[in-house]
């Protein structure tokens, strides 16, 4: 059946794509290394490492896993760091045993650890040394009994410092010495096919205990060839140079960054602290970028930050935001100063993650210059239905709730049967939490997520919208919004603000909004503040302002 938005696609971007190219990630992987062997595939700190180092590396750290600490096929392992060459080497080697990465936050607390390390079952951990105070305090209610630790210099030998191994934890062995232990052991690496599980991938738990999202070798290789499909004209097999400051423990990073640009032959330079910008700015001053993924704080954060619109941007050609909306403020200041646009696109980690693009196509819409912001349209193979709170698909320019369905969608949630029938339909659709809506011209637009909605008087507020509003006013460096309880109205608005202008005051930041917001949606309530609190990604967390 046709679909309003395939009238949107690329040129020469089919509508199906055949899943079948690789029968694994392992066998990715080998063909990839094969072909790209001597070029670089990452780098961190002016250190690098090749596609051969990287497949001589991971095999002895595999064998590590195998002969030494005894993990087998289907066995979850968990790996916590930041972006460092250590995490494409360990995460190889885990792959390479057939074993389950279960990816954590380095960031965690110890409570979050504990639930997902005891949730997923876990015995191995490989965790960056500035981590392992969080685990040393919950250790003891773990199971944990292997301790592979990663330090900031570890393949990089630069001599750089890094907080120590909390003395607590004994019996750990650091990852450069397990990789030596293992270049002298056998790899017998296993079969493995698109069905086994490769992530356990854990949400952010924005409603109670994070959830890990059960992803396959199949899923993720199908958001592989999908978006390898969807942005062929903009890939330079074994030419291109991304930047990857996102945690590449995270799903957006993981697949695309980590993953896809590997398979593609691209060099990746590993940025270990993005909150660092004028460090992060000097690293791109120094790259001849061609591809940069990120969020919208992140984009906000270079474009504050001095220095950035002196870097050379002549390289660049494709720039993706994803995690969190993309406001349009930010989008147009990026062009301003790049002269690349931000391309946004949407997914979930339940998703693999990504569901929709948004290239734009050449078409006569004045108004927008021939590019109609939002998120775009579905992937191949891949196919979106909203639909209203009793289920029924709604109609074409009407806001529901968007599910998903195609090959890159979960098999469901870790050990949790009943929060896996919930989000699925009758039929078989991904339920995403998330209002969209469907334009005339065949384009989807997020509205919100149905849980941060607003109720005013009975009218539905956005937060996104007010955010995006505000994010006009030259004055203000970030806000976030969210409903508190009146009496009269049921619920209100408030915003919280991060001033760029020590001057600006509560009622001009509201007379702004009268503009051109309606009335109901103007905030009532302004409150200034030092931070927006963000998740490691740089998502606002609404949550921890409620």
């Amino acid at each position: 059946m046709t679909k309003p938005w395939f009238k949107n696609y690329p040129a020469n971007v089919a509508q199906k794509v055949d899943l079948s190219r690789y029968a694994s990630l392992l066998d990715l992987f080998h063909q990839t290394t094969i072909k790209y062997h001597k070029q670089c595939a990452y780098s961190n700190f002016g250190a690098k490492l090749t596609f051969e180092q990287v497949n001589e590396l991971s095999r002895d750290f595999a064998a590590f896993l195998q002969s030494t600490l005894k993990v087998n096929k289907g066995e979850r392992v968990a790996l916590m760091c930041p972006n460092t060459l250590c995490f494409p080497v360990a995460m190889w080697g885990i792959i390479r045993v057939g074993a389950v990465q279960v990816n954590v936050n380095p960031m965690y607390t110890s409570r979050e650890l504990e639930h997902q390390l005891n949730d997923a079952q876990v015995d191995t951990i490989i965790i960056f040394s500035p981590s392992t105070k969080m685990l040393a305090d919950i250790i003891d209610n773990s199971a944990i009994k292997n301790v592979i630790t990663i330090g900031l210099d570890d393949l990089v030998n630069k001599g750089l410092p890094c907080t120590p191994v909390d003395e607590r934890l004994t019996n750990t062995i650091n990852f450069t010495d397990a990789l030596v232990q293992g270049e002298a052991l056998e790899l017998a690496e296993p079969t493995l096919c698109q069905e086994d599980l490769l992530f356990l991938q854990y949400t952010g738990g924005t409603t109670g205990l994070s959830k890990g999202a059960m992803l396959s070798h199949g899923n993720l290789i199908a958001n592989i060839l999908q978006y390898e499909e969807f942005a062929k004209a903009h890939i330079h097999y074994g030419k291109d140079v991304v930047i990857t400051a996102i945690p590449m423990y995270h799903i957006f990073a993981l697949m695309a960054n980590t993953l896809a640009y590997f398979t593609f032959g691209a060099k990746n330079v590993l940025v270990t602290n993005p909150r660092d910008m004028p460090s992060f700015v000097e690293v791109w001053k120094n790259t001849p970028v061609t591809m940069f993924t990120g969020v919208n704080t992140l984009f906000n954060g270079l474009l504050h930050t001095p220095g950035f619109e002196q870097v050379d941007f002549s390289t660049l050609k494709l720039c993706i935001g994803g995690g969190a909306a993309v406001q349009q403020a930010v989008a147009t200041k990026w062009q301003q100063v790049t002269g690349i646009r931000l391309q946004e696109g949407y997914g979930l980690s339940e998703t693999s993650p990504i569901l929709t693009l948004n290239f734009g196509r050449p078409c006569p819409y004045k108004d927008h210059g021939g590019y109609i912001p939002g998120i775009g349209v579905p992937m191949p193979n891949t196919d979106i239905s909203l639909r209203d709170d009793e289920g029924n698909t709604v109609k074409q320019g009407e806001s529901g709730e968007l599910c998903a369905k195609g090959p890159q969608v979960m098999l469901g949630y870790w050990n949790n049967t009943e929060a896996t029938n919930e989000c699925m339909t009758h039929d078989g659709y991904f339920k995403t939490g998330d209002v969209a809506m469907l334009d005339d011209k065949g384009f989807f637009h997020i509205v919100d997520r149905k849980k941060d909605m607003i109720i005013v008087s009975g009218f539905n507020v956005y937060p996104n919208e007010i955010e995006a509003e505000i994010a006009n006013m030259p004055e203000v460096l970030e806000s976030a919004c969210i409903g508190i309880e009146d009496a009269k109205t049921g619920e209100a608005v408030k915003v919280f603000i991060v001033k760029k202008n020590p001057a600006l005051t509560e009622q001009a930041v509201i007379d702004y909004c009268r503009q051109n917001l309606t009335a109901y949606k103007v905030p009532k309530f302004i409150e200034f503040i030092e931070e927006v609190p963000k998740s490691s990604v740089g998502k606002l967390l609404r949550r921890e302002l409620r």
